[in-house]
């Protein structure tokens, strides 16, 4: 029992550590400019599998390799969710760096629904009543944000849109790769369009790297790591904690990310846009309920059936 309690302890911290680093994304990403989101996205690529092989290379976990070149279904599949975090990394680093932060809180904030929603479209999940309520409520905000800007919120729902369907794929993939070998896939697939993408900006001088001194390179270089970190410790916490757990952390992520738009990077949020997320975190309230409520129920399950065989 101790041995549980430390692991669930263990697995606690890591998540812990991996919702913050990813939190302060937007003042690491910050710190990447003048170089634009183009730049930056074939950057974090190309470093992060620099990192990734170094990684497979010094683990001699290199047999994945082989297998998935073996099983074009699960190589079709990573090529797929490759493209879809490519898409997140991207619009994010456009938000953070063109002053809209907030957005890309929003975002994550409006993926756990999204993830339900393509639950319920795609793999025909049959939702609780609270899901349904916190679905609900997340499409109200939605519409109310839409009508409150005038404009569709498009990157708040292309940010949870393109993270809820990556997850989907990866789910799909299920336990055959662990999450560095996912990542050291992902990265291979993407690197020659990052390539190419880094070629096209030198040929059109628009690139930074090596031009605004050492500092902004390493900053550049540091991606890879900045990357695979959280990855990582995100991982090491999955396989440690229960569902309802890594759901509660979850949130520490879009709340730091807003607090780094508001207090650190100086965006603006009118009255009208708190409401819009004050109606987001309603939504979130009732699906946490949910969740503890679910869980609480599981565990009562489990517990009547452990001393029923003992009985």
């Amino acid at each position: 029992m101790k041995d549980d309690q430390d692991e669930i302890s263990r697995g606690t911290a890591y998540g812990l550590a991996a919702y913050l680093l990813w939190g302060a994304f937007p003042l690491f990403f910050h710190q990447l400019l003048p170089a634009n989101a183009w730049e930056i996205l074939a950057h974090r690529i190309l470093w992060t599998l620099v990192v990734c092989a170094i990684g497979v290379l010094l683990l001699r976990r290199t047999k994945f390799i082989g297998a998935l070149i073996r099983s074009p279904r699960r190589l079709g599949i990573i090529t797929a969710a490759s493209l879809f975090i490519a898409t997140n990394w991207g619009v994010y680093v456009y938000a953070v760096n063109s002053g809209r932060t907030t957005d890309a809180s929003l975002g994550y904030f409006l993926n756990p629904l999204v993830t339900i929603a393509l639950g319920v479209v795609v793999l025909r999940e049959t939702l609780r009543p609270l899901q349904w309520i916190a679905v609900g409520i997340g499409a109200i905000a939605c519409i109310y944000l839409t009508i409150d800007n005038g404009n569709f919120p498009l990157i708040p729902l292309v940010l949870a849109g393109s993270f809820a369907m990556y997850g989907l794929l990866k789910k799909q993939i299920g336990g055959t790769l662990s999450a560095f070998e996912s990542l050291t896939a992902e990265t291979t697939i993407l690197a020659p369009v990052a390539a190419v993408t880094l070629a096209v900006l030198i040929a059109r001088g628009e690139t930074t790297f090596g031009s605004q001194g050492t500092g902004h390179t390493l900053w550049l270089a540091s991606s890879g790591i900045a990357t695979a970190i959280p990855l990582l410790l995100f991982a090491a916490a999955a396989s440690r904690i229960p569902l309802v757990t890594i759901g509660l952390l979850q949130f520490i992520t879009p709340i730091l990310q807003l607090l780094c738009a508001v207090l650190f990077l100086g965006e603006h949020m009118p009255t009208s846009r708190w409401i819009g997320f004050a109606i987001v975190w309603l939504a979130l309230v009732v699906l946490t309920v949910d969740s503890l409520t679910s869980a609480g129920k599981s565990r009562r399950l489990a517990r009547a059936a452990r001393q029923a065989s003992r009985a």
